[in-house]
């Protein structure tokens, strides 16, 4: 265990003031999922969107007393804090780690790769734990600040360490080493990721091979050519596999059935999984157990039972107004703080877990007991309900928690007991063992909703926020508009999610979207873009901004306040001819505004008209102009400058010289470059979904759907699919000018859409019932399903229709 005083000689660093010299337990990098306790250490880093030394004081005030900082600043408010000041918290927080994992000398096995590190780090994890106590990364903590927080987990009872490390430049695998360490080494393929940090694919593959520059052995696979030819040139030890004869474990494959050449014998392997990847994830975890001197025998009986890893937890609609977070595949500590990180960033009073076991823990029970109770106290979990043989025998401990608690010996007992109408308006985690089963705690507790479904990747919402954050100029403030149900994605998810990341302000179209918002926690400053004279009330009862866009809307609001305070925006027409103070209306507005000084003017904005389009830019530009010139008269009338904004996702990427004082986020937040600029790293955020619901074949000449507009030229297959024009899926798609895709292959439209339903020709794909189908989403482009509609993005993704259950997920395990 290290104490703060060892900081220097371990960080490089100087201790500024340390009025006790406390020990180091945990290592916080992001304060709003501090750790509250006397021996957690915060670690501040100044970032290009964050600086950490914003929240010290935030962090002090709820109790954390040690800190590492990058640049100096009056101590006197924390004079119960120790502080070291170093020139990188990042490579301190490395070498902290690094010095922890000296300490320990059983063997560490490292994964680097473009593609499987996580997969294949669990299964290693699955496949060795009967014999080892293992710890590993939780989720994929692979970067430069998930390394050292994951080899931070290494306690003495560990037997065994699986690490996976990722990078995007040159340079940072060498400081990732010697946090790992490892003996023994997986490198799992090459491909594009991160391309645009390497100078070539042979410089990539390079720098990922220096994570094994001290390894016993490599395993690889040999018929990867590239990393075959640069494994060649090193002095790493290597262990092969591949269909090439020259490969140290040769694989043979003759439909489902797989032979390996194996200490001169050839062996039968059955895999659970048929598709590509997942079998060369199991080969390289069979060619490193082979390594390890497990029998083909023990490995074929422990690859069967594979299963496929869940890489995401879900946020589902619940029964009662509930929100579920289903992560009912894995359960471990380091998993659960994940989980319940993601659980405290979502804007609910009440919140409920419902936690297995901890299985294959290494600690003796009254630890893990004792863990367990301090992150559930430290996450404002209103009640957890435990389900166990563990959580039972001590329950008179957990019981002692303030909050309340239920316990279960098992999942039949919970499902049966469980009384549905408990659960009211609250958030659920549920989060158990594999063997648990708790996808049937799940299904007890969702809401029941036919199979079509829109899927909402929160870390590539996350991805896109970054980006566009990345090219703000420094002080400008962001809104992002969750108007029209969050563009359809869900207007409550994900305002909780921009909140938790700090956005400046939140645009909706009307009062109730704000409402909505602010019963469900939302504080961030909301603007109401189409404020009418009947939701003045509703406005002030919830704490909203309107928009001026009319003197008969401003001379309404003045009339109905009676010197009541309230905050107001004023929008100007430039050129859009849609809605704003046009320039003769501007004096008459001023001197309304002097006369009543309780309307604060926060901010002054306009919309540009064609900012997506380079033929519309010398209007674009005189459009700033004519703004310019109105907020020079209100800004001198009113005597102060409100914040000033004009550009919406299109102009931030366009003009970044009119960002002024805030930018106004829309459809560019879900991945959807409105420019059509192809060099953007956007991540198309949401996926479309319905299933198929049932497989019939039609004879030549029989005619389909109504109106009998599909005619079959020849025999076909017909899948009719759970989805219709009730729920977004156009009408304009009838007849051959839309697809899906099922099972990677388009799939036409064969007649009208209907209501509910539609049939597609699946007469050349090989699917089944229950089989999903994808309307948008990887491999179907959202604009390419526009372009068929004859419409754009934004109309198809506020058309899905509310009826379709939207699913929430990020990052799990």
């Amino acid at each position: 265990m290290f104490r703060f005083s060892q900081l220097p000689s371990v960080c490089e660093g100087d201790i500024l003031q340390l009025p006790q010299d406390r020990h180091i337990e945990d290592l916080i990098i992001d304060s709003r999922k501090a750790m509250l306790s006397d021996y957690a250490v915060f670690f501040a880093i100044q970032g290009d969107r964050h600086d950490g030394h914003n929240y010290i004081g935030e962090l002090y005030a709820n109790g954390i007393r040690q800190f590492v900082i990058e640049k100096t600043f009056e101590l006197t408010d924390y004079p119960e804090a120790n502080f070291l000041l170093v020139a990188s918290s990042i490579i301190s927080l490395q070498k902290l780690a690094s010095s922890r994992r000296k300490k320990f000398s059983f063997p560490v096995i490292g994964i680097t790769g473009s593609n499987g590190k996580t997969i294949i780090k669990e299964w290693m994890y699955q496949l060795l734990s009967p014999e080892y106590q293992i710890v590993k990364n939780p989720g994929s903590y692979n970067s430069q600040l998930g390394v050292p927080l994951s080899v931070w987990q290494i306690q003495s009872q560990h037997q065994l360490g699986v690490f996976e490390a990722g990078i995007s430049k040159p340079g940072e695998m060498v400081r990732l080493q010697k946090v790992i360490l490892p003996t023994l080494g997986i490198f799992t393929n090459i491909g594009t990721a991160h391309d645009e940090g390497f100078s070539s694919l042979e410089e990539k593959i390079i720098e990922k091979l220096k994570l094994f520059s001290n390894v016993e052995t490599l395993v690889y696979c040999y018929d990867h050519e590239s990393i075959r030819s640069s494994v060649a040139r090193t002095s790493i030890p290597s262990f092969s596999w591949g269909k090439n004869p020259n490969a140290n474990l040769q694989i043979t494959a003759a439909g489902d059935e797989f032979t390996i050449r194996w200490a001169d014998k050839h062996h039968a392997l059955k895999f659970p999984f048929k598709d590509p990847a997942s079998l060369e994830n199991c080969l390289h975890c069979v060619a490193l157990m082979l390594l390890l001197g497990y029998s083909v025998q023990q490995i074929q009986d422990r690859i069967i039972l594979l299963k496929s890893v869940p890489m995401r937890l879900e946020l589902k609609q619940g029964i009662n107004n509930c929100q579920i977070i289903d992560d009912s595949y894995n359960n471990d500590l380091g998993g659960l703080r994940i989980s319940l990180d993601f659980l405290s960033g979502i804007q609910k009073k009440n919140k409920t877990v419902i936690l297995s076991d901890i299985l294959q823990s290494g600690l003796e029970n009254q630890e893990l007991i004792q863990k367990i109770k301090e992150l559930i106290v430290t996450s404002d979990v209103s009640r957890l309900i435990g389900i166990g043989p563990v959580f039972v025998n001590h329950l008179a401990e957990f019981n002692l928690l303030p909050i309340q608690t239920t316990f279960y010996a098992d999942t039949e007992l919970a499902v049966k007991e469980i009384n549905r109408h408990d659960f009211q308006q609250e958030v659920i985690l549920i989060k158990g063992a594999r063997m648990f089963h708790f996808e049937k705690i799940v299904a007890l507790l969702q809401r029941k909703v036919h199979g079509t479904r829109m899927e909402i990747d929160l870390n590539k919402i996350v991805h896109n926020l970054n980006f566009f954050k990345a090219q703000l100029l420094p002080g400008v403030k962001l809104m992002v508009m969750v108007k029209a149900f969050a563009y359809g994605s869900g207007s409550e998810e994900i305002a909780t999610l921009l909140q938790y990341h700090r956005v400046d302000y939140l645009g909706v179209a009307y009062a109730d979207e704000g409402v909505e918002l602010r019963k469900n926690q939302i504080t961030t400053p909301i603007m109401v873009m189409n404020a009418t004279e009947g939701s003045f009330q509703t406005i002030l009862d919830y704490n909203l901004e309107p928009v001026i866009y009319s003197l008969d809307l401003l001379r309404s609001l003045t009339a109905f306040l009676i010197n009541k305070p309230c905050k107001a925006h004023l929008e100007i027409e430039t050129g859009m001819k849609r809605l704003g103070l046009e320039e003769g209306d501007l004096s008459e507005a001023m001197d309304i505004l002097k006369d009543n000084p309780n309307i604060k003017i926060a901010s002054v904005f306009s919309h540009l008209a064609g900012a997506d389009e380079s033929e519309h830019d010398q209007f674009s530009h005189l459009q700033v102009k004519r703004y310019e010139q109105a907020f020079q008269i209100i800004s001198s009338q009113l005597k102060f400058a409100p914040i000033r904004h004009i550009l919406n996702s299109s102009g931030i990427l366009r003009f970044h010289q009119y960002q002024m004082d805030m930018v106004r986020l829309g459809i560019g937040l879900y991945g959807i470059d409105p420019t059509s600029m192809t060099s953007h790293p956007l991540q198309p955020a949401a996926t479309f979904k319905t299933v198929i619901s049932q497989i019939k074949r039609v004879n030549a000449g029989d005619t389909i759907g109504y109106g009998r507009r599909g005619k079959a030229k020849q025999q076909m297959i017909l899948a009719t699919i759970a989805v219709g024009y009730a729920d977004g899926f156009s009408r304009s798609l009838s007849r051959g000018k839309g697809t899906v895709l099922i099972n990677g292959k388009k799939a036409a439209v064969v007649g009208n859409v209907c209501m509910d339903m539609t049939m597609v020709d699946i007469s050349d794909i090989d699917a089944q019932e229950g089989d999903d189908v994808i309307l948008f989403g990887e491999g179907l482009p959202i604009q390419e399903m526009a372009m068929r509609a004859n419409t754009i993005p934004y109309e198809i993704l506020t058309s899905t229709s509310e009826r379709v259950k939207r699913i929430f997920f990020a990052e799990s395990i």
